[in-house]
């Protein structure tokens, strides 16, 4: 023992790891009160670790060239040992990744973790949202499948839209006038390379300003402001580790239990995970007879056919759907409301929270389904209610503040 107490002290003297351990888990006191929704932090984090590894198993034998792509996806399926698990890992812990965020971005909104002091950790958060969003689109070419060709396809031409540079713009990111293996090179290597050292950073920023700040907690109230005269320890605290640490297991162990049973009894989740298009090798003269992006990004694809064409531009449907991930970022400023929780908010907030997550889902649910005349007044009538949800929150927020609970002195556990 005495020779690890030397070598820790003189990789302290160097390094500041004890320093470390302690201000991140062992005397970072978090709030006693936290529920499952708590989870789904750290289950961002696992996944992320999931999909770092099975990525740079799937780049020992993928090749990023037009001819060999799909091929190659085939080969590490059929013939190396273990790729057809690397592989239905890494496209499950997409969607998944996904499934995480959104789940964890509804925690905030419950509770009002993004309300001051935690501004700029919601920021960070919203651009790892951003990140993974870019990080999902450029991977979701390179299988070079129907879907990934045509799907891109659609989405680059969305930037002939902008005025002016629209065009130029388009073909910058495609490094060719159509998708190509140029584009193939280079989507490669922003999901590689590119994207991930920009997520990883953020991922680091979001972690450092959430123990500057303190963690929020389901009755949205600051533990700070409550510590023991002496010790100066939070009363409501508790250290991150061992307890939450050991209670994050729990939520691992049944996340494990549900990503695997995906991986090996429905990878493809229906055509949601996979679309059955994938399957096919990507042919740049037959066009698949409806195109949608994958499940996550449907939402806002939605809100992009369900505003009509004017000029035959579609300039403002691209300006909606940049409009609804940008509001995001100005929800701690849009939000007038006394309390934080939704334990203590009135009855108006909590009608316009659920109004605003069944007009998401719909939304996800319409923008895999062919854009007819009726799905697009379903579109176009919950987009509004949509961005109603953030452009009416000053005032909806301020007239639910007379019926708004007490908030308790302590955490009630």
């Amino acid at each position: 023992m005495d020779k690890m107490t030397q070598l820790l002290g003189w990789v302290d003297d160097r390094f500041p790891l004890t320093k470390m351990w302690k201000e991140h888990l062992s005397e970072y006191y978090a709030p006693k009160n936290f529920n499952f929704w708590y989870f789904f932090g750290s289950l961002a984090l696992l996944v992320l670790v999931i999909q770092i590894l099975t990525g740079i198993f799937l780049t020992m034998n993928y090749k990023p060239d037009a001819e060999m792509a799909f091929a190659s996806v085939e080969y590490i399926m059929r013939d190396v040992p273990g790729g057809w698990l690397i592989r239905y890992m890494h496209s499950t812990g997409a969607s998944m990744f996904f499934v995480v965020v959104y789940l964890h971005m509804f925690r905030a909104l419950l509770y009002g973790s993004y309300r001051g002091p935690r501004e700029l950790l919601w920021i960070f958060g919203m651009f790892i949202y951003l990140a993974l969003m870019a990080e999902a689109f450029f991977g979701y070419l390179l299988p070079w499948g129907q879907m990934s060709y045509w799907g891109a396809q659609v989405i680059v031409n969305l930037f002939n839209a902008i005025p002016v540079i629209g065009p130029d713009l388009s073909v910058w990111i495609r490094g060719d006038y159509v998708i190509s293996d140029a584009t193939l090179n280079r989507f490669f290597a922003f999901h590689v390379i590119a994207i991930p050292f920009v997520l990883a950073g953020l991922v680091v920023a979001h972690i450092l300003a959430l123990h500057e700040v303190g963690s929020n907690n389901p009755d949205g109230i600051e533990i700070k402001k409550n510590k023991d005269p002496v010790t100066h320890i939070p009363l409501d605290g508790i250290p991150f580790h061992p307890y939450y640490t050991v209670k994050d297991i729990v939520g691992v162990a049944v996340f494990l239990i549900i990503f695997f049973a995906i991986v090996f009894f429905a990878p493809e989740m229906g055509g949601y995970f996979i679309e059955d298009n994938n399957f096919l090798p990507a042919d740049p003269f037959k066009t698949p007879p409806h195109i949608a992006p994958v499940w996550y990004f449907t939402p806002f694809y939605a809100i992009l056919r369900a505003v009509p064409s004017f000029a035959g531009t579609q300039v403002w449907g691209v300006i909606a759907m940049g409009a609804a991930v940008v509001v995001l970022f100005f929800l701690p400023w849009l939000d007038k409301g006394k309390v934080k929780s939704i334990r203590y908010r009135g009855p108006i907030f909590k009608y316009a929270l659920t109004a605003f997550i069944i007009s998401f889902v719909g939304l996800g649910w319409l923008g895999v389904q062919p854009a007819t005349p009726l799905y697009t007044k379903f579109a176009q009538f919950l987009s509004l209610v949509y961005f109603a949800f953030f452009f009416l929150m000053p005032w909806f927020t301020k007239l639910d503040n007379a019926k708004c609970k007490p908030e308790p002195e302590r955490v009630t556990g």
